[in-house]
């Protein structure tokens, strides 16, 4: 039977040096405005109008304290040539760096982080940087697409469909030395990898699913099992041999285009409301999330302020969701009702 819920909190461990410090009450917020690892300009405004939606409201309503560093300054590189098919390699690299040690940085700090992009190339720097401070880490990759593509197969040669190759121990011997990448290092095997609500998987990364015997679920397999089971196999899969931090990265793109319009490559089909916000509840309930990204909100690709809008707060409810927000309403927790005597006698003085 999969270990769930308040399971998870009886037999959780402790966890090596930096990540073992309890993070339930210091969350920080991190941006990334970046786009370079794709060709659609505007998905470098998406830290501002996340935050702009009431994100730092949101998490300190949650009684968190709530530090935002602000966003990272990311230079794009004036020449910066293709490699075989690959775009701005050394603009990506250089911000994946930079990325990096500003995660690493922060988790080594004790805090949870929510990071802002920006494209989903930033993932090489966000999960790397963690994983710099918590080696065992695992990671849920909620997607429409894998991003698994190396550079011998991505079809367009955006990076941003190709950062998982990046982090996977097996694909070393697949991966040219690209220029930019010097500093990283493959750090993730394949079974500390689930993908939830993939739908639209280039052929030479569907090969590498099954070569490599990776966890996924498609939405077909969503539709087919129910997200609660989805749930229930991925966290036994991550975390029944071990109790270990968590890394969340969440495409906005895994929902329907009907609920995120405002992002670059939609598919149709895709989650729902529901679905989205229970994968999160689970995984906070879980007590173990470390880092969590969220990626790919492009607000220039809104076709009306309502298309940016209902994109930007549903990026809000994710992140809270993952933090503790509950449908029950979130709350300060009140430890002891006041009797009526009490009341009482207050309003008497």
């Amino acid at each position: 039977m999969a270990l769930r819920g308040h399971l998870f909190r009886l037999l959780r461990t402790q966890l090596s040096h930096t990540c073992q410090q309890s993070r339930a009450q210091s969350v920080a917020v991190l941006g990334a405005p970046f786009s370079r690892g794709q060709k659609r300009r505007g998905v470098e405004h998406g830290p501002k109008v996340i935050r702009d939606a009431g994100l730092i409201e949101r998490l300190s309503a949650l009684d968190y304290s709530v530090h935002d560093f602000g966003d990272l300054n990311l230079h794009h590189l004036e020449k910066d040539e293709p490699f075989m098919q690959v775009k701005f390699p050394r603009t990506v690299g250089a911000a994946n760096k930079q990325l990096s040690g500003a995660v690493s940085r922060a988790v080594g700090a004790g805090h949870t982080l929510v990071m802002l992009g920006g494209d989903h190339s930033l993932a090489i720097g966000s999960v790397g940087g963690h994983a710099h401070q918590c080696p065992d880490l695992c990671l849920i990759w909620v997607d429409a697409h894998a991003d698994v593509n190396t550079p011998i197969t991505s079809p367009s040669g955006n990076l941003h469909g190709q950062p998982v190759a990046f982090m996977l121990k097996e694909l070393q011997d697949k991966m040219p030395n690209i220029p930019g990448f010097s500093w990283m290092k493959p750090f993730l095997s394949s079974r500390d990898l689930v993908y939830i609500g993939l739908r639209d998987v280039d052929p030479g990364e569907h090969n590498i699913l099954k070569n490599l015997g990776i966890q996924y679920f498609s939405m077909r397999d969503i539709d087919r099992l129910g997200i609660q089971r989805v749930m229930e196999v991925t966290l036994d899969h991550l975390l029944a041999r071990k109790q270990r931090p968590i890394h969340l990265s969440f495409d906005i793109d895994a929902f329907d285009p009907s609920l995120a319009p405002a992002t670059g490559t939609p598919v149709n089909g895709g989650l729902t409301y529901r679905e989205g916000i229970y994968i999160t509840e689970e995984i906070h309930n879980t007590g173990l999330l470390s880092v969590m990204d969220m990626v790919e909100v492009n607000p220039v690709l809104g076709a009306s302020r309502e298309a940016v809008e209902v994109t930007t707060s549903l990026a809000v409810d994710v992140i809270a969701s993952s933090l503790g927000q509950t449908r029950e309403g979130a709350h300060v927790p009140i430890h002891e009702i006041p009797s009526v005597k009490e009341d009482t006698e207050q309003l008497r003085l």
